[in-house]
């Protein structure tokens, strides 16, 4: 549940956490047959995965639209020698190479922003001063403690330094465990969130950075959607979790 060491939840405690969730609430994550997938260990990893696939696809699209960036341009990835001299190639969800944002105001825009993250990050002056750009992953929630993901992670974020890139993390909800959120940022990773306060900042808020930086209101769209995700959602827990 993303809770560290708290322990397990009850049905109303899960349902409250959820609730005050905006982007749990507008998929209807609150729904008891979801807190039954959960102890039942089951199904709830494919519904979170393919609500992070879904959301990964909708964000390289809006970089697109919005950035006048090309399927190419918001793709990163990156080679490095596996076991047995095997080549593995590694990527991210998205990225913003700034020399490619075709509308002036926006590439200043994500340029201002960039070198904020920077300072909050601490980096160097000169390391910030060189950026060409961010590259980004997009994830639903961050529930477990994987250290094998951790480290991937940070050396994803080591990678992308050495390549003039920005890491930054944009999770859709509030799902992750404080200790992860520590480290990713002391390893330098932007990290954003899921506050719907309307002085949220873009350094911090996943919403605020889509809605100022890049000119889309994604938490509007969620929200006004959120019939569909949330029928879809029970649609597939009922037939998950039915006897037959």
């Amino acid at each position: 549940m993303g809770r560290g060491s708290k322990g397990g939840l009850d049905l109303e405690s899960f349902q409250s956490i959820y609730r005050k969730d905006p982007f749990y609430a507008w998929f209807g994550l609150d729904n008891p047959l979801m807190y039954a997938a959960h102890k039942a260990a089951g199904g709830m990893t494919s519904i979170y995965r393919q609500i992070g696939i879904g959301c990964e696809q909708l964000f390289r699209q809006i970089l697109q639209d919005e950035l006048g960036l090309t399927t190419e341009e918001c793709r990163w990835s990156y080679q490095v020698a596996g076991t047995n001299k095997k080549v593995r190639t590694l990527s991210l969800d998205g990225r913003i190479p700034l020399g490619a944002v075709k509308v002036t105001a926006k590439r200043k825009s994500v340029k201002k922003w960039i070198l904020g993250e920077a300072k909050d990050l601490d980096v160097d002056k000169k390391i910030a001063a060189d950026l060409k750009g961010a590259v980004l992953e997009v994830r639903q929630g961050y529930k477990s403690k994987d250290s094998k993901r951790q480290n991937a992670d940070i050396a994803n974020a080591a990678t992308a330094y050495t390549k003039a890139y920005l890491p930054c993390v944009l999770i859709m909800s509030n799902q992750i465990d404080t200790d992860i959120l520590r480290r990713y940022r002391s390893e330098k990773w932007a990290v954003l969130t899921a506050s719907l306060q309307s002085n949220s900042s873009s350094l911090y808020s996943t919403y605020a950075f889509m809605r100022k930086i890049v000119g889309y209101d994604l938490a509007g769209f969620f929200e006004s959607h959120s019939d569909t995700f949330r029928h879809e959602v029970t649609a597939v827990l009922e037939k998950l979790l039915s006897p037959g």
